[in-house]
């Protein structure tokens, strides 16, 4: 059976596989840019606040943080 979005209360497979991506990054020492490129597929704009803060996070812990990663979360914040 087809997941329509409107089973599991209402939460949708794309938001479960999100939520799962941005724990494995969430987590993850040095996150793969291929996971990093499938989150930024799968957002929708009510998602871009978690996303950006997982980011701050991951830079903010790092003495020398990735600069693909700092490019990525300047691309965020550009309207």
């Amino acid at each position: 059976m087809a997941d329509n979005g409107a089973s599991n209360g209402g939460v949708d497979s794309r938001a479960r596989l999100l939520g799962v991506l941005l724990d494995k990054v969430a987590e993850d020492l040095y996150p793969s840019n291929t996971m990093l490129d499938l989150i930024e597929q799968l957002l929708q704009p009510e998602d871009v606040d978690v996303y950006a803060a997982v980011l701050m996070e991951k830079i903010a812990d790092e003495t020398y943080p990735s600069t693909s990663m700092i490019k990525r979360l300047v691309s965020l914040t550009e309207p």
